[in-house]
């Protein structure tokens, strides 16, 4: 019970982390460098919110809600003092395929959708951050995290060239069901080349090369935002909406006002596993860059405190009519890069975005739907890497399998592309699975060195006929016991006059039941035929093991050694005369 004593203590203190660095802004010169890194971040997140709610399916505006409450809750009850929380692309894309097909069957009902989704994310992460449970975002391993998401930032630049060339966009099929992600774009293209709406794809092209042109000319210019004030300008001058040119429109005045979101058992069920995807995903994109930031700045980084800082961000950006929001790569980037002490700056950030809300929406009604199109393609294009697939095919085949099956499912069958990730996952767990049953058994024997290596790698090397000595370089459990048996009988088999078999266990992290039955047979096959099995370098979970379910008392006390030498000593010393010590091939020369 003092895991549960622990985790209950524990518990008020998760959320005050916020004092932890509160008393440094009494410091001028932190509070000075806090208030600039956030308006800088303010800067980019105005427009770039809004382009992710529209490719979160949702009115442009609902992302200056969940830019508002959110970013500063996650300040205050997270562990990362310079992550910069808010709405991101590959969970604004998420949010959209999981409300797809809820929304085809109420329409109405797409908002209050987005924000239950916001608030069953939070819950999911508050309570795994509560209960300590941050390890299970370790089972996305990286090459699945990678496949998904260039396969995801594939989808997301694709979803926006109907906004790029001004062209309508379908999801339903003639016959009424909804088409394949890849079918979307096909139909896409085929209407551009039809009827491209060219003031639109004008715009478009003139909002890449500000994009683009200032972040290379001038990096240290905020290019969103002059992409967007210029073409908002634009497009405001040259009556852009009335020859058929999409904007942003109308965005209310003021604060989001308190939303209680729709809680129906049927919907609850149908967005769950949705829900536990977002959220770790959002949070592994979250704790990657906290964790290069915390690298950087030398702070110490806790997982859960950060689940509990995300998941508290979004129930409040769900009562608060905003959508699943998560740490952001870019704008962690910026607060970092802009002098970020504390979380002091995403609290100016927040309300830099509440002063838009309440003063500057008029501003944005003319702002073209193009623009923030091109803000999402730009956003995206870093995510795509086709390094770190080639690196894992060098270092392990099998995880490069991983990556590219989850890149090219996740691709054929979006929009649903939860499965993507979910079969990603499975296969990382049957690879790693396979690779462990069939674990490197070596047979060793004394190198000139004095260290044992294996045989097969130094052929050159002599064995004895009296001793054997192998080495099971993994753990022995259900999967792979029965090869560890086979292993073992096939070295009694290989040497007729073989009196001993020492197992180095220092590769044997731990041991199962399956294993210990196995390791019993084993001895009990072995005194069959006259040979004593020694074991030698076995780690103290190896031994609580044998000591739990008696195998211990079956191979005896004696027959364990600390050492390899002394389990040398022992076989050298049962065999006597007969066998000459100082001619031993395992002697240390």
């Amino acid at each position: 019970m003092k895991w549960l004593l622990d985790l209950l203590l524990s518990i008020p203190g998760r959320f005050v982390p916020f004092l932890s660095w509160l008393p440094n802004l009494t410091n001028v010169t932190t509070l000075k460098a806090d208030v600039i890194a956030g308006a800088t971040v303010a800067m980019v997140l105005v427009p770039q919110s809004m382009a992710y709610a529209s490719l979160a399916g949702l009115p442009a505006y609902y992302g200056l809600y969940a830019s508002f409450l959110p970013p500063m809750v996650a300040a205050l009850f997270g562990s990362s003092r310079q992550l910069a929380t808010g709405p991101v692309a590959m969970v604004s894309l998420m949010t959209a395929t999981a409300l797809e097909p809820l929304a085809t069957a109420n329409p109405d009902g797409f908002i209050l959708y987005a924000l239950t989704l916001a608030v069953m994310v939070g819950v999911m992460q508050l309570s795994l951050g509560l209960l300590k449970l941050g390890v299970l975002v370790d089972l996305l391993s990286h090459p699945v995290v990678v496949g998904f998401t260039n396969a995801g930032a594939i989808i997301i630049a694709t979803s926006q060239l109907n906004k790029i060339f001004g062209v309508g966009k379908s999801s339903v099929g003639a016959d009424g069901e909804a088409l394949h992600h890849y079918e979307v774009v096909g139909n896409i293209v085929q209407s551009a080349v039809e009827s491209i709406h060219w003031p639109t794809f004008y715009m478009a092209v003139i909002a890449f090369v500000l994009l683009l042109g200032l972040k290379k000319f001038l990096p240290k210019f905020p290019n969103v935002l002059v992409a967007v004030v210029a073409t908002t300008m634009l497009a405001a001058f040259t009556n852009y909406s009335g020859i058929g040119g999409q904007v942003v429109g109308f965005v209310p005045e003021g604060l989001p006002s308190l939303v209680v979101p729709t809680f129906d058992k049927e919907i609850l069920m149908q967005l769950g596993m949705t829900a536990l995807i977002i959220s770790l995903v959002g949070f592994m994109e979250a704790i990657a860059v906290a964790k290069a930031m915390a690298a950087r700045t030398r702070q110490r980084l806790d997982a859960n405190q950060e689940l509990v800082g995300q998941g508290l961000s979004n129930i409040v950006s769900g009562f608060t009519s905003g959508y699943p929001v998560s740490g952001s790569f870019s704008r962690s980037a910026v607060n970092i890069d802009a002098g970020a002490v504390t979380g002091f700056s995403s609290i100016v950030t927040g309300l830099l975005v509440g002063v838009s809300l309440l003063f500057l929406t008029p501003l944005l009604f003319h702002l073209p739907q193009a623009t923030l199109a091109a803000v999402i393609m730009l956003a995206v294009a870093g995510l795509i890497k086709v390094r770190p697939i080639i690196d894992a095919w060098r270092a392990e085949p099998h995880d490069a399998i991983v990556a590219v099956v989850t890149f090219a499912l996740t691709l054929y069958i979006a929009p649903h592309i939860e499965y993507g990730i979910m079969v990603g996952v499975v296969l990382s767990l049957v690879l790693f699975v396979f690779r462990t049953m069939r674990p490197r058994v070596a047979e060793v024997s004394r190198f000139k060195d004095g260290t044992m290596r294996d045989v097969i790698v130094h052929p050159e090397l002599q064995l004895s006929d009296k001793i054997s000595i192998i080495r099971f370089d993994n753990s022995i459990y259900f999967a792979n016991a029965s090869y560890f048996e086979d292993k073992v009988l096939e070295v009694m088999a290989k040497y007729q006059d073989l009196k001993f078999i020492i197992l180095d266990a220092q590769g044997v992290n731990m041991i199962d039941s399956t294993g210990d039955e196995v390791l019993h047979h084993v001895t009990e096959r072995l005194r069959e035929n006259g040979i004593e099995l020694l074991v030698a370098h076995p780690k103290k979970q190896f031994m609580d093991s044998l000591r739990g379910t008696r195998v211990l008392d079956y191979l005896g006390p004696e027959h364990v050694f600390a050492r390899m030498q002394y389990a040398l000593d022992y076989a050298w010393d049962s065999l006597g005369d007969e066998y000459d010590r100082s001619n031993c091939p395992l002697r240390r020369r």
